[in-house]
């Protein structure tokens, strides 16, 4: 190995410490917990070298955001491709449990990805490829329910914005949790055509 492929490969360590410590610390402590300071202290590394990786506090909630993007298209798609049966309707009601089971096992990542500012383009030319994949891992399932007529692409966003409202407003203590099971079924009845 290349001195130059090693300095590559330990900066490439290094990025993904600071990103896992931020994730840590933003899910024990909440964002606000997380800075530069102290994520300097936990890794053990000075602030310039955490500057020589991001420019700050907002471009690590990016990358954490783009590492929960990839992980949620992979919990999709494992939730989708694991229902035992060919039935349209019984994958989008794993796609939707797994969608919520995601946001609520995982709040820091899930506030990175869709409540926080992480510097990150959504449905733009420009939009970062675990995004994209996120959301075709979505549109693979409700593609196929959408209705005739219906652009597959706009439904998407529809059931996508349907499922982040059920889990923001569940987090918050807004609806019932043990009601869950039920919104899922009457958004899958309401909306998914099949």
């Amino acid at each position: 190995m290349s001195v130059q492929e090693r300095k590559e490969r330990e900066r490439a360590g290094r990025e993904r410490l600071i990103v896992a410590t931020a994730r840590e610390l933003a899910e024990q402590q909440g964002w606000d917990a997380v800075t530069t300071r102290r994520l300097a202290e936990r890794i053990e590394y000075s602030q310039p070298v955490l500057y020589s990786h991001f420019r700050g506090k907002r471009e690590i909630i990016g990358a954490v955001a783009l590492e929960g993007a990839a992980e949620m298209a992979g919990a999709l798609r494992a939730a989708t491709s694991a229902t035992a049966t060919d039935e349209p309707r019984a994958r989008v009601v794993a796609l939707a449990r797994a969608y919520l089971d995601f946001a609520a096992d995982n709040p820091a990542v899930y506030d990175a990805m869709f409540q926080l500012d992480g510097g990150l383009a959504f449905a733009e030319e420009d939009t970062p490829e675990p995004l994209k994949d996120a959301f075709a891992a979505f549109l693979e399932t409700l593609g196929e329910v959408a209705g005739d007529g219906v652009h597959p692409a706009l439904f998407t966003e529809l059931f996508w914005a349907c499922l982040h409202g059920l889990a923001t407003l569940t987090r918050a203590g807004r609806l019932p949790p043990e009601d869950s099971e039920r919104r899922v079924q009457l958004l899958v009845d309401r909306l998914a055509v099949v």
